[in-house]
């Protein structure tokens, strides 16, 4: 799923392009393409696709050239998650009805590669042999607000420990919450990840959202035909905007959760990047190849290569630029960075591409 528009990580971060497009850890290679790297390891490339928003589709090309344009399906504009894996669905289970899919976001960091495809490949063989919808739990390091949690049984381990029946889908707690569900030790992270038989999850959708089934339903002839796109454009213009959580996870009773230890992360915002960039002696996350840090401390910088940066005196903030945009942000605020941009937005329209 590459379609959303990383707000958050603005200013890299656009609407023209946004942060899975981006290389936001300054190792020469995209957030897309490091996931897709990563799902090669699961199948082969020819078994790769992409969704995406139209305006993105040359963005998708242009950085992975491997892939044939029938891998890349592109919506009309932005209706959740739902609509996206009904359609992928669909698709993929036209042309095998044996199907079984793993569903990532194309902009998650996820630095145990080796360990990432041991745990998927427990959740396909979950998914294909007892016809269950599978998500990835993350084992939580702290109690964080800015992700949704998945409480599972305590009992009924299912393979070792490893695989748990979902009681239920927690929303994005407060504070005093999250640290209860850290030290209950069975909620973890909503990765986001899921994996299920096409048939599995085509069944679930017809039972929990019969509309958006029948927009999307696979016995339609037009998939894998030069008539798809006029037909899932049709689709998502009269489709509900709605996640696959809300649509489907919430409902059903065949959820399981793949309890996971490696290194993760959304990337949801600048803040969530810090712990997952190598840090200077004074906590510094630095990208950029002319940047110098004096008395400043736990900073975020991400500087374009060929700028030179002297930064002094500050403490715990984010300092990025990219295309003659600049922001210096304290950490504890980045909640607001998205109010802020609405607002700079209408005063200095000059500098947000339309």
């Amino acid at each position: 799923m590459a379609g959303g528009i990383g707000s958050r990580f603005w200013p890299m971060s656009t609407p023209q392009k946004p942060k899975q497009f981006l290389d936001i850890l300054g190792l020469g290679k995209t957030l897309l393409q490091m996931t897709f790297e990563r799902l090669q390891t699961i199948a082969p490339s020819k078994n790769i696709y992409i969704v995406t928003n139209e305006s993105y589709a040359e963005l998708v090309q242009e950085q992975l050239p491997q892939i044939a344009v029938a891998q890349i399906l592109t919506e009309p504009k932005r209706k959740n998650t739902a609509p996206c894996i009904a359609y992928a669905a669909a698709k993929i289970y036209a042309l095998n009805k044996d199907a079984v899919l793993t569903i990532a976001p194309s902009d998650h960091l996820i630095m145990k590669e080796e360990r990432f495809s041991n745990i998927i490949n427990i959740a396909i063989k979950q998914a294909n042999d007892n016809n269950r919808l599978v998500t990835l739990g993350i084992k939580p390091t702290r109690p964080d607000i800015g992700y949704g949690y998945i409480e599972f049984a305590e009992s009924g381990d299912l393979i070792g420990g490893q695989i748990k029946e979902v009681k239920h889908f927690r929303e994005k707690p407060n504070k005093e919450l999250a640290e209860i569900f850290l030290k209950s030790g069975n909620y973890y992270w909503n990765s986001g990840i899921f994996v299920w038989k096409a048939e599995t999850i085509l069944n679930s959708l017809k039972k929990f959202t019969p509309e958006l089934y029948k927009l999307f339903s696979p016995n339609q002839t037009f998939y894998n035909t030069e008539l798809e796109q006029t037909n899932i454009n049709l689709s998502f213009e009269k489709c509900e905007d709605i996640s696959i959580d809300y649509a489907v996870m919430e409902n059903a009773k065949n959820v399981d959760v793949v309890l996971a230890d490696f290194d993760w992360s959304d990337l949801g915002t600048w803040g969530s990047l810090y712990t997952h960039i190598e840090k200077d002696f004074n906590g510094n996350a630095v990208v950029g190849e002319n940047v110098h840090m004096i008395n400043s401390t736990n900073c975020i910088v991400n500087l374009p290569s060929n700028k030179l940066a002297l930064i002094e005196g500050l403490d715990n903030h984010i300092i990025v630029e990219s295309d003659n945009m600049l922001m210096i942000l304290n950490k504890d605020d980045e909640q607001n960075l998205k109010k802020y941009v609405v607002s700079l937005e209408e005063k200095s329209s000059v500098f947000f591409k339309k």
